[in-house]
């Protein structure tokens, strides 16, 4: 599975629709093109001295925000219906939460912020009834554990996220984003800058991922998100997140499965069947899309409820349309139909053979706006697309319509084939090369690392390949035989070298999907190995 976005895209809420923003100051040029020197002067003289973090600085810090959290408090159960009488204690304390941000600058220092107790102080205004002390809060949490502030302080960012984990602040997080208004541009702001911080929080500890899910309801919000038709910042972001929650967790792929998620997020891609997202951030939250929707489909159940809501169909339509979805609805057919024969025999019935082999023969459709093909990558989702549905499809009409593709003019299919086999056989050769040479001696590889080297060189795809000539053989079609063995011939290739490459498969097949199913496919290949 692909992870979407393995590298982590650094954000602020100044991608969103501008809220009150500090304004910097600007200074006057004269004609001369010179800077007013009087009012650099006065700037000079407002600039507070720089502090020197150390440990005396946090706890001087601490104290005053400790002290202004009591005002508050003690102010506003003294004046509970007034809230003149207690404003300028809510200034006051938001002042305080902003100098606490200096802390960010010195993460060797958590550790005794933690040690001070003050972060249940802190995470306590998460609850705040006034939410823009809440937003000060969700700020202050996202610039202590901001990936670039955290970055060689793994040990001291571990003693900060735990402790705020042992405090609930996903819990307090997720309650504050839910009752936040988007129409308004500072809460609008604070929710994208609540999902930053519980991107951060999973950065540090990828647990996070599954229990924010457990103990929250963040996966409704996010869902909800992303049903919403008008695309902005937010949607965009939640579409990330929302794969990030999925990528690494069979619970959550579940959980959200459980949650009407794969319809849901079927209906937000179907806005793309027919159009093309109107720029760079819109495109970036379809593919995000297709990547949760490729997660969702790893379960078995939920591959089920796609057929359900009529997934496969999509899918076709928007590979018809030939827009910017094309091969994202590809890869989602591929996942869809690994392992599960009702979506194969759902895409024959549907006429899903009509669209998919001409992008197998290589004819796919080209979009001006779209960045640059991944070819290599949308040849090795077609194999294996296809070679899904040969073991999917194991009889009857609907096995003889797929083997009819490989007849058809002349047997150009299996011509295709061949051409691929060679491909991706002279790479794993020259990667089998490289590992042998030498120069590697000092890496020290396994077995196990020698041949997952040669699975991302494309011997997987090889792997398929045979696979699929391993169909085609047993077919015990005289045509389809013959213009294999005359393709063999012509490459200097017999079918042995075929069936040292399903060897090869079959002794590293693992027991991922069980060991029943393991059994399965070894003794399948086994079949295509003494028939070859």
């Amino acid at each position: 599975m692909e992870r979407a976005n393995s590298n982590k895209r650094r954000r602020d809420a100044t991608d969103l629709p501008a809220a009150d923003e500090d304004k910097t100051s600007t200074f006057p040029a004269t004609n001369n093109d010179t800077v007013d020197l009087s009012l650099l002067e006065a700037v000079e003289k407002s600039q507070t001295s720089i502090q020197v973090l150390d440990l005396k600085t946090l706890k001087r810090l601490v104290l005053a925000f400790e002290r202004k959290l009591r005002d508050n408090i003690a102010a506003r159960l003294k004046y509970p219906g007034a809230p003149e009488k207690f404003a300028d204690s809510e200034l006051e304390l938001h002042d305080e939460i902003e100098k606490l941000k200096i802390l960010a600058g010195g993460p060797e220092l958590y550790p005794e912020l933690v040690n001070l107790n003050t972060i249940p102080s802190i995470l306590s205004l998460l609850n705040h009834d006034n939410t823009d002390i809440a937003l000060d809060v969700v700020g202050l949490i996202q610039d202590l554990t901001d990936e670039d502030v955290l970055e060689d302080n793994d040990e001291n960012a571990q003693v900060l996220v735990d402790c705020l984990i042992e405090n609930n602040v996903l819990e307090s997080l997720v309650q504050n984003l839910l009752r936040l208004n988007e129409s308004d541009s500072d809460e609008m702001a604070g929710a994208y800058n609540t999902l930053a911080t519980i991107e951060n929080l999973i950065e540090v500890r990828p647990a996070v991922a599954e229990m924010v899910c457990e103990r929250t309801k963040l996966l409704r919000w996010l869902l909800g998100k992303i049903k919403v038709r008008e695309f902005d910042g937010n949607k965009q972001y939640a579409s990330e997140i929302l794969a990030i929650l999925l990528q690494t967790s069979a619970g959550n792929q579940k959980r959200l499965g459980g949650m009407n998620g794969v319809d849901v997020v079927l209906q937000a891609v179907a806005m793309y069947k027919s159009r093309d997202p109107k720029s760079s951030d819109e495109e970036e939250m379809v593919e995000n899309l297709f990547d949760c929707l490729c997660c969702l489909l790893m379960p078995v159940e939920n591959k089920e409820k796609f057929l359900k809501a009529e997934g496969v169909e999509l899918m076709i339509i928007i590979m018809n349309q030939k827009k910017l979805c094309y091969d994202s609805a590809i890869r989602a057919l591929d996942f869809a139909m690994t392992n599960y024969s009702p979506a194969c025999e759902r895409f024959v019935d549907v006429m899903g053979l009509k669209t998919a082999f001409p992008a197998f023969m290589g004819k796919v459709p080209t979009n001006k706006n779209k960045k640059k093909r991944n070819k290599e990558e949308l040849e090795e989702r077609l194999i294996s697309l296809v070679a899904s549905l040969f073991g999917g499809i194991s009889r009857g009409s609907r096995r003889e319509r797929l083997l009819s593709k490989f007849v058809e003019n002349e047997f150009e299919k299996i011509d295709r084939l061949m051409e691929l086999y060679m491909r991706y056989s002279n790479r794993v050769k020259a990667e089998t090369e490289r590992l042998d040479n030498h120069e590697l001696d000092d890496l020290e590889m396994d077995e196990e690392e020698i041949y997952n080297r040669k699975l991302e060189s494309g011997l997987y795809s090889l792997q398929l390949i045979a696979v699929i000539l391993g169909h085609l053989w047993t077919s015990d079609h005289s045509g389809i035989k013959g213009r294999i063995e005359l393709l063999l011939k012509q490459q200097k290739l017999t079918r042995k070298d075929v069936r040292d490459i399903l060897q090869e498969y079959h002794d590293n097949i693992g027991d991922l999907d069980g060991p029943e199913e393991k059994e399965r496919v070894q003794t399948k290949i086994e079949k295509f190995i003494s028939a070859l």
